[in-house]
């Protein structure tokens, strides 16, 4: 945990965008980034890659934030970001950073400005990321309420340097959530409601983009929440009724006969029936 904190530690900073433009020049040419950035890409484990690929953007929504190029956009693939992280402070604007609700930074944006946007913007993301990979750990877990789960820092927003004047501002996600544009209130309302309740999905450890795409997709798009009708509600507790006296019967039938049950697996039951039904269809 410490050491992978201390290994993507750069990505608390201004130059998160950076390092995440030379990962990018990486992948397409390795030899086009100093040996020493090389090496480090190289030895990145599945957690840092996909932070970076995060902060790249998806391939059909890329992000337009660029800190490495010169005054025509051009790209570079090498360096250390010294001339860049100057040029900002000393007010050069950051080319196509984003500022509220995705608009791109005007030439006149002071750097600044244009630089809390684009750190809000990475922030957000990491901490979208942090609930993907860690919200089972702040679950709904009891369901009468006595014992509140233990608060996890990396799910916190403090941690990346959100306060509670920050929560309503709105930031630009890119349509991470579905959603352009979300102050960081709204994005920990989606993330709590989708990682943080009483059903959890763990994906993130897929190595297919694709796959891994295709469930994050369907599990925040309806915040995974499933709505059933009165009629689906019904329809459920009569099958694991049914399965339970079925259940006892056998267990009146049979004593002492060596037989498998259904303890602790009921939710089996409505899982085949729509397994069935949804192959049918």
């Amino acid at each position: 945990m410490n050491s992978y904190i201390g290994h993507t530690s750069f990505l608390n900073g201004v130059n998160a965008t950076f390092v995440a433009e030379l990962y990018a020049s990486f992948l397409q040419n390795p030899d086009s980034v100093d040996p020493e950035w090389r090496d480090y890409f190289a030895t990145l484990h599945d957690d840092a890659r996909g932070l970076l690929e995060d902060l790249k953007g998806a391939s059909w929504a890329p992000r337009d934030a660029r800190v490495i190029g010169n005054g025509n956009g051009a790209a570079n693939g090498g360096g250390n970001g010294t001339a860049h992280a100057d040029a900002a402070a000393a007010g050069a604007p950051l080319q196509g950073a984003p500022l509220s609700y995705g608009a791109a930074a005007p030439a006149s944006a002071p750097a600044d400005q244009v630089r809390r946007a684009t750190l809000d913007s990475i922030r957000a993301l990491m901490l979208i990321r942090a609930y993907r990979v860690r919200g089972h750990l702040e679950s709904t877990l009891d369901p009468l309420g006595l014992l509140k789960p233990e608060a996890h820092p990396e799910l916190d927003p403090r941690t990346y340097g959100f306060t509670e004047s920050d929560l309503d501002r709105p930031i630009f996600i890119n349509y991470v959530l579905g959603l352009e544009t979300a102050t960081m209130r709204q994005i920990i309302e989606v993330v709590r409601e989708t990682y943080c309740g009483n059903i959890g999905v763990e994906f993130m450890h897929i190595q297919g983009p694709d796959e891994k795409a295709w469930i994050q997709e369907r599990i925040e798009g309806i915040r995974n929440q499933t709505e059933f009708t009165e009629q689906g509600k019904t329809a459920i507790l009569g099958a694991l009724t049914r399965a339970e006296i079925f259940e006892q019967f056998l267990d009146k039938k049979y004593t002492g006969a060596k037989r498998f049950g259904l303890e602790g697996g009921e939710s089996l039951i409505p899982t085949l029936e729509q397994i069935v039904k949804r192959g049918g269809q």
